[in-house]
């Protein structure tokens, strides 16, 4: 719901600047101009910054994919940023990534010689770089 607020508020924004600028101020270039920078600066501050903040604390959608060969683990919150886990078997190692829009300021953590999907009752030790059962 917030995320339709946002969008509205910006149209409206876009809207008056163009009718006052474009329509009463009879300047049509300027007016456009100048409407179609607010659209992109509300564009990119949505999808960089508020996107996130919207479906944390006041609800929302969001769609993720989960990176080819790998397993997801788990997905938390830090403050304002989701941080997701996933399992990649080929390398053996987990990856615990902060998830951000165009990959901006983004970090990642990886654990090697990990292995979170092989049974409880045996343990997973290494020695000299190699698994030990």
């Amino acid at each position: 719901m917030v995320t339709y607020l946002y969008w509205i508020s910006i149209f409206a924004v876009v809207g008056a600047v163009f009718f006052g600028i474009g329509i009463k101020g009879k300047n049509w270039k300027v007016g456009s101009i100048i409407a179609v920078l607010i659209l992109l600066v509300g564009w990119g501050v949505y999808y960089f910054r508020l996107q996130q903040t919207f479906v944390k604390k006041y609800g929302g959608v969001m769609s993720l994919r989960v990176p080819e060969g790998q397993y997801h683990l788990g997905t938390t919150w830090k403050d304002e940023n989701l941080w997701i886990e996933n399992y990649d078997p080929e390398t053996n190692t987990c990856i615990f990534s902060e998830y951000s829009k165009g990959n901006l300021l983004q970090g990642k953590v990886t654990i090697k010689n990990c292995n979170p999907l092989m049974p409880q009752g045996i343990p997973n030790r290494v020695e000299n770089g190699q698994q030990v059962k």
